[in-house]
């Protein structure tokens, strides 16, 4: 099977001039079939901040109420993927920025009110894997925004890192799939004080005793759960690790 390597990147990675254009320079020189993944919640904060609409957080996830689902749709379906597709074609990269809406590439279903109303937020039903495997046979790179649709007219705000799992898990029916989370750290730190310290492979057993002893905690759990529910559905590794590392491959290998 054909390889291809799909890269997760943050917000706070492509909203900044200087580090978008480090990323977008490591991303060009990966070889072979590659997809590109973003966040871009900062931009979307301040954009709401600067109409005057409030963001409201729980546990760290957005709450999208109608308002905010107009700024989340601009920003990243707008603003922040097409900096990304722009900054790739500059560096001979034929890119296709993608919400979930187009093609019907993603659709979702609503979130169902439990103790939390996330308002209008997806959680992915259908990955159109086939209609994205052909773009990529085509020579053609896509970047994917953090939206998704339910096909009755409504797009719906979805966390990237859902939406880089389901489309990896989709595409690994096609390709061989290596799937990279990027955040600000090498990979998941054995002492979150020495950036140095990152452990090379993390498997199943591994996982459930750092846990247990606390060194791996908070956001970096349900990051970990994503990786291993990847592995189970056909990805054939993934990768945690920084940005500026995505060329050479180093981090932390879920096996």
């Amino acid at each position: 099977m054909e390889k291809l390597i799909l890269i997760k990147v943050g917000g706070k990675i492509v909203e900044e001039e200087k580090t978008l254009h480090n990323l977008l320079h490591d991303f060009s020189t990966i070889e072979g079939y590659k997809v590109l993944v973003h966040g871009g919640g900062r931009s979307a904060t301040k954009l709401a901040a600067q109409l005057g609409i409030e963001s409201k957080m729980v546990n760290g996830r957005r709450i999208t109420d109608m308002e905010t689902l107009k700024i989340v749709t601009m920003v990243y379906g707008g603003l922040v993927n097409k900096n990304i597709v722009a900054g790739l074609q500059a560096l001979g990269i034929n890119a296709l920025g993608l919400t979930g809406a187009d093609m019907n590439l993603m659709r979702s279903d609503k979130r169902p009110v439990a103790e939390v109303d996330y308002g209008y937020v997806g959680d992915v039903k259908e990955v159109n894997a086939d209609l994205l495997a052909s773009l990529i046979h085509q020579g053609v790179v896509p970047v994917l925004a953090p939206l998704t649709h339910d096909k009755q007219g409504h797009m719906l705000n979805t966390n990237a890192d859902t939406i880089a799992g389901e489309a990896a898990k989709a595409l690994a029916k096609h390709f061989d799939v290596t799937l990279m989370f990027c955040f600000e750290k090498k990979g998941v730190l054995l002492d979150e004080n020495d950036d140095e310290s990152v452990i090379p492979e993390i498997n199943r057993e591994a996982f459930k005793r750092y846990v247990e002893q606390g060194v791996i905690q908070g956001g970096m759990i349900p990051k970990l759960e994503n990786s291993f529910q990847a592995i189970d559905a056909g990805v054939k590794q993934v990768v945690i690790t920084q940005a500026s590392e995505i060329h050479r491959g180093t981090g932390t290998k879920i096996s």
